[in-house]
């Protein structure tokens, strides 16, 4: 039994490899399945409140500093189209990514931004993603998770809005009572325009 064979058993019985294999097939399809390295994001559906978007920064502020485990997502490989040469279209060098807009670890409150993403595929609910840049398969299945990355927290900022500084706050009620003051006025004009206009005479 060659070491290859030996290898492709010993991924089967782990469950690391789901595919029907064959020395010469043109692609091979890896789904990892082990437990989850990222912190649980707040549960929250949507950012209406300041303390929802306190929340979510700081799970965003934790998600920058950390990388997306390659265990969380789907990775297929294939060979890359195009000109042949430097193992370009020779072997399986291209990375395939694809992950569910509803796994675990992506915040709800960023499905919305994430299903408006060009990355995003209806049919299964999913972003797909997808790196041809380098000559191996490590380092294009790095440049998928850290595009990931990206999306997810652009998607999981979008709706993230700062709370007012005291300033900022001053200012607001500024703002609020000189518009009641205004409004005041206007209703003491038309009130008294109308009074004006009843106390003609025929």
């Amino acid at each position: 039994m060659s070491l290859l064979f030996r290898h492709h058993v010993r991924l089967r019985a782990t469950g690391f490899l789901r595919t029907a294999w064959s020395p010469h097939a043109a692609w091979t399809s890896y789904t990892f399945r082990l437990a989850s390295s990222l912190a649980k994001p707040p549960p929250h559906k949507a950012l209406a409140e300041q303390e929802q978007m306190n929340d979510a920064k700081r799970w965003v502020q934790e998600f920058k500093s950390v990388e997306i485990p390659r265990n969380l997502v789907d990775i297929t490989f294939s060979r890359s189209s195009g000109p042949g040469g430097q193992n370009v279209n020779k072997v399986n060098t291209k990375a395939t990514l694809r992950c569910s807009v509803t796994s675990s670890w992506i915040p709800q409150w960023a499905c919305t931004r994430l299903r408006e993403s060009p990355h995003y595929v209806r049919a299964t609910d999913s972003i797909l993603l997808t790196s041809t840049a380098h000559r191996s398969q490590a380092q294009n299945i790095e440049e998928c998770l850290r595009k990931l990355h990206n999306v997810i927290e652009t998607a999981s900022s979008a709706d993230i809005r700062n709370e007012a500084s005291p300033e900022q706050k001053q200012r607001v009620k500024a703002l609020e009572r000189a518009n009641k003051e205004r409004q005041k006025r206007e209703k003491m004009y038309r009130s008294q325009l109308k009074k004006s206009r009843s106390a003609r005479p025929d």
